[in-house]
């Protein structure tokens, strides 16, 4: 096996018994981003010159008996988290040249872990869109068949993990924005519930639905990583003090006492895939046979949740992008006479489409004279959704559902079209605005060979159960061991 190759854990373990060498591990790694990150473009900066001292450093730390289990593991960080000294630009023409003073809260836990930072990863733009086509700089491809998109917004981060360019990677979740890439690329995803990974150094797009969260190549690996990057932070009021468990511990326990929710409306939708129906379906029936309880429950107010999310994210994005105008960072257009003008431009040019789309929606929903008839009634009903998961889950330990309709689509099949791509994400906006935690994992594949996910929810902060079912699922397949061929 080739070293890009190993698994998270795996290389632990030959970290740990000295068998190879943080840097021997950054090197191979970094050479296969040269060899093939050209024909997917999941990253927009490669960092080899501190990558490799990180590395140096880790092996430092390793000989010296202070090891963590992702102590010289080389990582890819969606370019929308902050990292100190090196470019954050949320693939935004608008920050194309902004280097951050400071380092994102999830960034100084990998530092103290002793991770190896190998590059910032491909994105929609300020995360907005669901293929990663709405990057300012370029797209990435999936590397199961580069002429479909790798799903969004955090398309890079799930390519990269798939095309064994990282170890494991961070994403952002701000409507499936984990969990959509991880289906359509054929790895493991985790939204987290909201407040159990801090938020600092996060750029916003939505506050109230972004979470940080891991894509990585197996569902251990996932736990490695939430152990890393979760717990209380007093930077972000919206971090909550929680004790965080191990999240490793169980994951070998069975099913025999799990209840399994099938949410009827996840099913009945217009235009799920046959072949992801069909996926799912001998999913469900897996996690039967490993002992866990099937149990039909409703989700009354599903098909309010696309509306709701696009009122709640363009309004919160329209707030928070408010402050990109030229005048303290990021880029300035120099044309202009007067100030309203400088704006105007900067902002004209600084952003691309879909970005611009979502601020006038935004600015529209909570002009004067609109706000009661659609941002409040939008948060009225979002709060109807949070009631339908907290009675679901009365009933059942988690749900479990499709991640997207269909798998991935080609390039430009739903650009023109952003009602499309925006129902895309139909079966994943409910967990953010009801704030719960959601995974994929992989469960089988389309008949063009693409693959397809399995989507688990659980109640707050039972990212615990969420690992179980998941890990429980992995070893009955072999669908997480599959390599697409580019």
């Amino acid at each position: 096996m080739n070293l890009y190759e190993l698994t998270i854990g795996e290389a632990h373990g030959l970290l740990s018994r000295k068998e190879i060498s943080a840097v021997e591990l950054t090197r191979a790694v970094l050479a296969r981003i040269t060899e093939k990150d050209e024909k997917i473009g999941a990253y927009i900066t490669v960092t080899e010159a501190s990558a490799l001292k990180q590395a140096a450093l880790a092996d430092e730390r390793i000989a010296g008996g202070d090891m963590t289990p992702l102590t010289g593991i080389p990582l890819a960080i969606k370019d929308l988290i902050c990292t100190k000294d090196i470019k954050t630009t949320c693939a935004s023409a608008i920050l194309e040249n902004f280097i951050p003073p400071y380092d994102a809260a999830v960034m100084e836990k990998l530092n103290r872990a002793g991770a190896v930072l190998l590059g910032k990863a491909n994105m929609d733009e300020f995360a907005m869109g669901s293929s990663t086509e709405n990057s300012g700089f370029k797209i990435t491809r999936n590397p199961w068949d580069p002429g479909r998109v790798p799903g969004g917004s955090s398309g890079g981060s799930a390519a990269a993990v798939a095309a064994d360019l990282c170890l494991g990677s961070l994403g952002s979740d701000t409507g499936g924005s984990i969990r959509q890439p991880a289906s359509h690329c054929g790895v493991v995803g985790m939204k987290p519930t909201y407040g159990r990974v801090s938020r600092f150094g996060l750029v916003a797009f939505a506050s109230s639905l972004d979470q940080i969260g891991p894509l990585t190549k197996t569902v251990s690996d996932c736990a490695l990583m939430m152990n890393a990057i979760s717990g209380y932070d007093n930077r972000d009021s919206t971090s909550v003090p929680r004790e965080v468990p191990d999240y490793t511990q169980s994951l070998t326990q069975g099913l025999k006492e799990v209840t399994i929710g099938i949410p009827r409306q996840y099913f009945e939708t217009d235009g799920l895939d046959p072949s992801v129906f069909l996926a799912v379906q001998k999913a469900v029936k897996t996690l039967q046979d490993r002992g866990a309880t099937l149990v039909d429950v409703s989700l009354p107010h599903t098909s309010y949740a696309v509306a709701v999310y696009y009122i709640v994210a363009p309004a919160e994005a329209s707030s928070n992008l408010a402050r990109y105008d030229g005048v303290k960072y990021g880029a300035r257009d120099k044309t202009q006479s007067s100030l309203l003008g400088m704006y105007r431009q900067t902002r004209s040019k600084g952003f691309g489409k879909e970005v611009q789309r979502r601020i006038i929606l935004g600015t529209y929903a909570l002009s004067s004279g609109y706000y009661e008839a659609y941002y409040n009634k939008a948060s009225q009903v979002r709060t109807l959704i949070m009631e339908d998961f907290n009675t679901a889950f009365k009933t059942c330990d988690v749900l479990l559902s499709p991640v997207t309709p269909s798998p991935a689509f080609k390039f430009g099949e739903k650009r023109e079209d952003p009602l499309a791509l925006y129902l895309s994400d139909i079966y994943t906006i409910s967990a953010n605005l009801a704030g719960i935690p959601g995974m994929s994992v992989p469960c089988g594949f389309s008949q063009e060979g693409l693959p397809v996910g399995l989507q688990i929810l659980g109640p707050h902060f039972n990212e615990t159960m969420l690992l179980k079912v998941a890990y429980n699922f992995e070893q009955a397949t072999d669908f997480h061991k599959a390599k697409p061929v580019f």
